[in-house]
């Protein structure tokens, strides 16, 4: 039997399966007789205080290892202290003598489902977050055994429901395999999980425990997403191949990770950094790139109810730039909207936000947020190379009016005497109708980055976090190709810098079909910075050039996809 879901972390692995079940007791319904209830009230807040306990240990656990899926944990530290959990428990069961594992279950559930029913993909993933705590008091004030990963015995194909956070703290002990999960989409925990420890994972496989048995043989193929039960000798031969063979393709990239991005003839090829964070373990990587090509900054914005200072934000950035010294850093302005929401301001719900008020269009109905940030950021550009990229701009209008709002920003500081940089100006190049006019749009700012992520779902009018139209988000459609062409070329002509980034900027394949198109500038995760500088290795500009010019001739997506793997031979 051959089961089918979404692969969303490139390998292959052949194993038993190992069904990983985090369910919890469901309580019955029940009351307390009176004069009871504060101990139960007591009991709660005994428990609130252990579940702190062990999500700080699983924290400092991680932290060494991997600082930002440590970061989880802070999240649900802070669904424990939700201010309205925490005032609905307490009144259900002083008030209605409910008994406090019922309060938890209730409270905890009606949260659930209204985060469920959310149209915001982002949002209604948070419902993970509060079934996994609910899970752990519930675990808790059972008295129950902490559920992990790091309990395997033997390597295994982890088969779930779906995994929730702290059920992973343990995943790397290098015992899980693959990954097959029923729930969860490309931003779930699980996704995120599988990516940061290179493990192959297929999600969303439908009715996955009712085919799978514990103990059964397994063959993952998480780049076809796919999975093949019980398979025969000479499949579990092959994926052992495929698995090795893949091992071995990243070994050998690795020996370009500290060398310079050129291709065969010599040319260089700028390869920056996409960070999400200042962690100290993104910022490592600037020894072997040559700029952030995309400094997120919402990392400063969510899962918190208060807006970050300037001089919060002044920090950080700061921290940024004097780690990279001369090299460019790219700060993007806050982008939020789309499938990034805050909680520290009111906004609007929105049927279709990723066309809503995002981007540049959010910051010119906060001002006071957008000049915040922008006084953080040109503080501390004095400590390095800082460039501001203003994100989601649809047209001059926009341009003309956040410069205006930048040189009143600066002006200011410069009365204030306070000392800054020399800031470049840029923009994100993701909405179709400024890429159309990129010529003017060039004589107006210092530099662009195209956002390839975005400007082909607005191109395939695809949003790509629905995974019923996910075969209409097409990001080698013959239309992105030409657009981005055109756009490097008005740059170009203007001789003003532009970058991309997105995934066609970390995909190997596209890169060298985008250096044919007259690209020289890429950013990317660190995790792809070794393989890209391989493929730009092995080819010359001209021989891109060439096969640019013949796949700007296809019709189809899948057409330019076989031709670029035939002409490129790229795994």
């Amino acid at each position: 039997m051959i089961l089918h879901g979404k692969g969303t972390a490139r390998g292959f692995a052949v194993g038993r399966i190992y069904i990983y079940n985090e369910k919890f007791n469901i309580p019955v319904e029940s009351t307390v007789p009176l004069g009871k209830e504060k101990a139960q009230l007591d009991r709660y807040y005994s428990i609130k205080k252990e579940a702190l306990n062990e999500l700080d240990k699983i924290k400092r656990s991680l932290e060494d290892v991997d600082p930002l899926k440590a970061e989880i944990f802070d999240a649900h530290k802070e669904i424990v202290e939700d201010i309205i959990i925490n005032e609905e428990i307490p009144a259900r069961i002083l008030n209605d003598r409910w008994a406090g594992d019922w309060a938890i279950y209730h409270v905890y559930g009606t949260v659930i489902a209204v985060l469920k029913k959310t149209a915001d993909t982002l949002i209604a993933e948070r419902a993970a977050d509060f079934d996994d705590v609910r899970a752990m008091l519930l675990r808790l004030w059972y008295g129950q055994k902490t559920s992990s990963l790091s309990d395997l015995k033997e390597p295994s194909i982890i088969a779930a429901h779906e995994i929730k956070p702290s059920g992973a703290a343990g995943i790397n002990n290098g015992k899980v395999l693959a990954i097959l999960t029923e729930e969860g989409g490309v931003t779930s925990h699980a996704a995120i999980i599988a990516k940061s420890f290179g493990i192959p994972a297929v999600l969303g496989i439908d009715g996955l425990l009712g085919y799978v048995k514990q103990g059964q043989y397994a063959a993952v193929d998480a780049q076809e997403g796919s999975v093949i039960l019980d398979p025969e000798e000479d499949v579990i031969k092959s994926y052992r191949k495929k698995s090795g063979d893949l091992s071995r393709d990243r070994k050998d990239a690795e020996v370009f990770l500290k060398k310079e991005g050129k291709t065969a003839c010599g040319v260089k090829i700028d390869i920056g950094l996409n960070i999400s964070s200042a962690s100290d373990d993104e910022l490592n990587a600037q020894s072997y790139t040559d700029s952030v090509g995309l400094f997120r900054t919402e990392f400063l914005f969510l899962g918190r109810d208060t807006l970050p200072s300037e001089e919060e934000q002044f920090i950080a950035y700061r921290k940024v730039v004097k780690s990279f010294g001369k090299k460019p850093v790219i700060l993007r302005i806050l982008d939020i909207g789309g499938d990034k929401q805050i909680s520290s301001i009111e906004q609007k719900k929105e049927d279709n936000s990723f066309l809503g008020n995002r981007g540049i269009r959010f910051c010119f109905s906060y001002p006071d947020i957008f000049t915040t940030q922008l006084r953080a950021a040109f503080r501390a550009s004095y400590y390095g190379n800082m460039w501001i990229m203003l994100p989601m701009v649809g047209s001059l209008d926009d341009i003309k009016k956040a410069k205006e709002i930048i040189e009143e920003t600066k002006n200011k500081l410069i009365k204030e005497k306070v000392q800054i940089g020399n800031v470049k100006i840029g923009i994100m190049i993701e909405v179709p109708g400024i890429a159309l006019i990129a010529d003017l749009a060039a004589k107006e700012v210092d530099f662009a980055s195209i956002g390839s992520n975005d400007l082909c779902q607005y191109v395939c009018a695809a949003d790509r976090m629905n995974a019923a139209v996910e075969n209409y988000y097409q990001s080698y459609h013959p239309a992105v190709f030409k657009l981005i062409k055109e756009t490097v070329s008005a740059f170009k002509t203007a001789e003003k810098p532009i970058s991309i980034c997105g995934e066609m900027g970390s995909d190997p394949l596209a890169v060298l079909a985008l250096i044919g198109c007259g690209l020289r500038k890429f950013s990317m995760g660190s995790a792809s910075v070794a393989a890209v500088k391989r493929a730009i290795a092995g080819i010359t500009v001209a021989q891109a050039e060439e096969t640019a010019q013949k796949m700007l001739e296809l019709s189809t997506a899948q057409e330019i996809e076989n031709f670029l793997n035939t002409s490129y031979n790229i795994n």
